[in-house]
């Protein structure tokens, strides 16, 4: 089956303008919210509405929660287990574009990237148009979102929002409250779980909420609260069975990336610097837990594959010690719910922007239509209608959070949605047309870790892709029942030929279906520079190739 029509160079991007993002039309809006309204006039008397609880993290992955059975048993997640203890574990929830901004838009409108114009961490969402929280809102839910928000325009549809700026920061972060610059002194995760409790006890209590508490952790540059230094015992991390992936049965898009431990980690990744937020207490502290460690590896003289090994563990120690953290104000939540005794009518959901590389294919951050990368942590609970200690199997995706809680809330989801609620799942039952392919779509090239755009269709055994640049143009096929670390590319081979032309057929479907159009427009083109975190300059430490 022939390609898409690739789109328009990338160097043709450098000539243009960004146009202004798109309007919406204000009697469309003023229609649906006038809608809502009226739903929720017919529903104020009902005791049964539940509260919304949606704990959202920045790069967590089902690797760092005990709840999935990793077979590398890296962390103990207690209070992220009990929502899956007394509720549901999603095995596959996949992510249609995988790096933060973007998914944090799909969230808002419940619907794919080229809809809501939010294509890379360049772009600038546009929150005129209409989002969950605004119909929440309408419909007689008090609204708030605390912490990491990084789509770049203020917050719209919100009673209250407190969040960082940009990525922000691990430490004694500066942050924006209801339109007003605010600094706190403290670590980050732990003020974001403090600031949710407090908006929680002065909130209207005769009506239901929602409210995001969204973490920057475990978002490099992973710096761990001083209490978790050291949090492992010296323990040896065990090592990712394709730690030193050399990319052989894959192409050049695999090859030429920017994402490895052996050359892109950083002083500041490597704690051989420290973070440049802490405070001189935090600095004692900070310095007297890693400047003998790091001591010890500027004498050690490492090479190859041992400073490799090295960083993999360093990295283990900080990624692991930022979701102890988190999972700790993940308690602080729960208890809070059950000390209220509002846990009963109160729908929990603990998710991702989407899922990262702990040292898979050697390999931090994430982008990548792989399974690492692509599949992000869902755990929900809602008791009396999520049984207790279930899982579901089936394809579920972040795009559908949006249409599940406006149906929970027992308001109309807008037709142009295109996710799907997950109330039938969530009681257990699996519609005979639920999804059995998802579409994917990356557009951030170029940018950090100089990942190539690439799009495709996944299913339970199946990916098949495309990196669709003039330079880098080629189709994947990944078969995941023989390949379980996805490591060769069958396209070519012609025992593969029928299920490349079933999925050729289904990914035509899908974007046709999605309106996914032909060519990426002008404001899909990432400019250079774009999205790079402040204070990441690749820098080479000491002994490093």
């Amino acid at each position: 089956m022939p390609s898409a029509p690739p789109p328009n160079s990338t160097a043709a991007v450098f000539t243009r303008k960004m146009p202004a993002a798109r309007a919406f039309p204000r009697r469309s809006m003023k229609r649906l919210i006038l809608l809502l309204a009226l739903a929720a006039a017919l529903g104020t008397a009902r005791a049964d509405r539940p509260n919304i609880l949606f704990i959202f993290c920045d790069d967590l992955t089902t690797q760092a929660i005990s709840a999935y059975g990793h077979k590398l048993k890296l962390l103990e997640t207690p209070h992220m287990d009990r929502i899956a203890k007394e509720g549901m574990t999603f095995q596959r929830c996949l992510v249609p574009n995988s790096i933060c901004g973007p998914s944090r838009a799909v969230i808002q409108t419940g619907k794919y990237n080229h809809i809501n114009g939010f294509y890379h961490n360049g772009s600038r969402f546009n929150g005129d148009q209409p989002t969950m929280p605004k119909m929440l809102r309408a419909g007689g839910y008090q609204t708030a979102v605390i912490g990491k928000w990084h789509l770049v325009s203020d917050p719209q549809g919100f009673d209250h929002w407190h969040i960082l700026p940009g990525q922000g920061a691990y430490y004694n972060p500066p942050m924006i409250r209801d339109g007003q610059q605010v600094k706190h002194e403290g670590y980050t995760t732990d003020l974001i779980g403090d600031f949710s409790v407090e908006w929680l006890k002065k909130r209207d209590k005769t009506r239901p909420f929602l409210l995001m508490s969204q973490h920057k952790a475990p978002h490099r540059e992973w710096a761990p609260a001083l209490r978790h230094l050291g949090w492992h015992g010296g323990r040896q991390f065990p090592e990712p069975e394709t730690l030193f992936d050399d990319y052989t049965g894959r192409g050049k898009a695999e090859r030429e990336q920017d994402m490895t431990l052996e050359k892109t980690f950083t002083l500041l990744d490597a704690k051989l610097t420290p973070p440049p937020s802490l405070n001189a207490e935090q600095l004692k502290v900070w310095n007297a837990y890693y400047e003998p460690l790091n001591e010890k590896y500027r004498q050690a003289g490492l090479s190859g594959d041992d400073i490799v090994r090295w960083r993999y563990q360093r990295y283990m120690h900080d990624y692991l010690g930022t979701v102890k953290a988190v999972d700790e104000n993940v308690g602080k939540l729960l208890d809070y719910l059950d000390e209220e005794g509002i846990a009963e009518n109160t729908l929990v959901i603990l998710s991702s922007d989407q899922g990262f590389y702990l040292g898979e294919h050697g390999w931090f951050d994430k982008r990548w239509i792989y399974e690492e990368s692509l599949t992000t942590p869902c755990l929900a609970r809602w008791p009396g209608v999520v049984q207790p200690g279930s899982t579901c199997q089936p394809m579920v995706s972040i795009i559908d959070f949006p249409e599940t809680f406006l149906e929970a809330a027992g308001l109309p989801v807008p037709a142009d949605m295109q996710g799907r609620s997950l109330m039938p799942l969530l009681k257990g039952s699996t519609p005979a047309d639920w999804r059995t392919s998802f579409y994917y779509h990356y557009y951030e090239f170029p940018g950090p870790h100089s990942v190539r755009k690439h799009y495709g269709v996944v299913t339970d055994s199946y990916k098949l892709f495309h990196f669709y640049e003039p330079e880098v143009n080629y189709w994947s096929l990944i078969d995941r029942q023989s390949d379980t670390h996805e490591m060769t590319n069958v396209y070519d081979k012609p025992e593969y030929a029928a299920a490349r032309a079933e999925l050729h057929a289904e990914l035509t479907r899908l974007r046709a279906e999605l309106k996914v159009p032909a060519e990426d427009p002008p404001e899909a083109y990432n400019r250079p520079g774009s999205g790079k975190a402040k204070g990441l300059m690749k820098k080479k430490s000491p002994g490093q190739k």
